[in-house]
C-alpha cells in the first residue's frame, strides 16, 4: 500500500479530487467545505434580495395609490365647495333684483308665446325673437316701470393676456340710495357665455345651476364670474388641456364690467338697433274735401264758362 505523507493528501469530494498540503497556514474546513457555505450565503443573499426588491416595489404601489387617493379627494372637495359657492351666491337676491327680474321674464315670456312672426326691424326671426329687438323691448317695459334702463355696449382692446372683443347686454341704475349707487347687470343669455364643448361633468354641473336669464349686481355678477373661471381651469387642468384666454377671468369680466357706451332711449339708438318709425299718412287730393278745410265766412263764386 502506497503511503501519503499528511503533507500531502488528496481528498474527493463530488466526484473531484482536491490536492493540498499539509502547510498550517491551510485549514480543511476551510478549503473542503468553504464553498458550501459560500453556497449558501449566496442563495441567502438572493433570497434576501428578491424580497427586498419586492418589498420596495409593494411600497411604491401603496404610495401612488394613496397619492392617487389623497388627489381624488382633493378634486372632490374642491368641486363641491365651487358648487356650494354658487349655488349660495345664486340664492341670495335683493327687491330690486327680483322686480327687475320678474320683468324681464315676463317680457321674454310674451316674446316667445307670438311664436315665428316678422320682428320689427324686417328679419324674420325664431320663437325668442331676434337679441336687438329683444333687448329694446325688456329696455321699455323697464323704463315704463320706473327704472333707469339701458342698453350698453362694451369694447376692450387686446392684451398680453385677453384678446379684444365686445359685448352687449342691460343694465339698470338706481340712486334712490344716497350713499351708493347700485347698477344691476341683465344679461339674456347668461348660461351659453360660459359653457364648454370638452367640459367633464363636475364642470356642466355647475353650468346647469346657472339662470338662462342673469339678473344681478355687479358684486354678485363678480362672485359667478370668479367660480366659474377657478372652475374652467381645474377642469382644463384635469384634462390636461389648454385653457383658451377666452375663459380667463379677465375676459369674463370684460364682457360686463368694462367701460361701455350705454344707450338709452331718450336719444336716437345707433343704426344696429332695430327702430320702429311710425308710417306716415298718404292721401289723394282728391279725398280731400275742400268746403271743410275753408276758413269760415269765406264764400265761393261759382263763375260760368261760356
Amino acid at each position: 500500500m502506497t503511503r501519503i505523507s499528511l503533507n500531502h493528501r488528496i481528498l474527493t469530494w463530488d466526484n473531484r479530487e482536491i490536492e493540498f498540503s499539509g502547510d498550517p497556514a491551510i485549514n480543511m474546513s476551510d478549503t473542503v467545505f468553504g464553498f458550501l457555505d459560500e453556497e449558501s450565503e449566496g442563495s441567502s443573499l438572493g433570497s434576501i434580495s428578491d424580497n427586498g426588491y419586492g418589498e420596495h416595489e409593494i411600497d411604491d404601489d401603496e404610495n401612488n395609490e394613496e397619492k392617487d387617493n389623497s388627489e381624488n379627494v382633493g378634486n372632490k372637495n374642491f368641486w363641491e365647495s365651487q358648487d356650494h359657492l354658487l349655488h349660495s351666491t345664486l340664492c341670495r337676491t335683493s327687491s330690486i333684483e327680483s322686480t327687475i327680474r320678474n320683468i324681464t321674464k315676463e317680457t321674454i315670456k310674451e316674446a316667445q308665446q307670438t311664436g315665428n312672426v316678422t320682428c320689427i326691424c324686417g328679419r324674420e326671426i325664431n320663437k325668442n325673437g331676434c337679441k336687438s329687438c329683444l333687448l329694446k323691448e325688456v329696455c321699455t317695459r323697464l323704463q315704463n316701470a320706473g327704472f333707469d334702463g339701458a342698453i350698453c355696449k362694451s369694447k376692450w382692446r387686446s392684451s398680453p393676456d385677453i384678446p379684444s372683443g365686445e359685448h352687449t347686454f342691460l343694465d339698470v341704475i338706481d340712486n334712490t340710495n344716497s350713499k351708493k349707487q347700485v347698477r344691476v347687470i341683465i344679461e339674456l343669455n347668461f348660461r351659453a357665455e360660459f359653457e364648454m364643448a370638452r367640459a367633464n361633468e363636475e364642470y356642466n354641473h355647475l353650468i346647469k345651476r346657472l339662470p338662462e336669464v342673469f339678473v344681478g349686481k355687479i358684486e354678485r355678477l363678480l362672485s359667478v364670474i370668479k367660480i366659474l373661471c377657478s372652475a374652467a381651469k381645474k377642469c382644463m387642468k384635469l384634462k390636461k388641456m389648454h385653457m383658451g384666454p377666452w375663459r380667463k377671468q379677465r375676459y369674463m369680466q370684460a364682457k360686463w364690467l368694462k367701460t361701455c357706451e350705454r344707450t338709452t332711449f331718450s336719444i336716437p339708438l345707433s343704426s344696429t338697433t332695430c327702430i320702429s318709425r311710425p308710417a306716415r299718412p298718404r292721401a289723394s287730393m282728391l279725398t280731400v274735401d275742400l268746403l271743410e278745410n275753408m276758413p269760415a265766412g269765406l264764400h265761393l263764386t261759382a263763375v260760368e264758362v261760356v
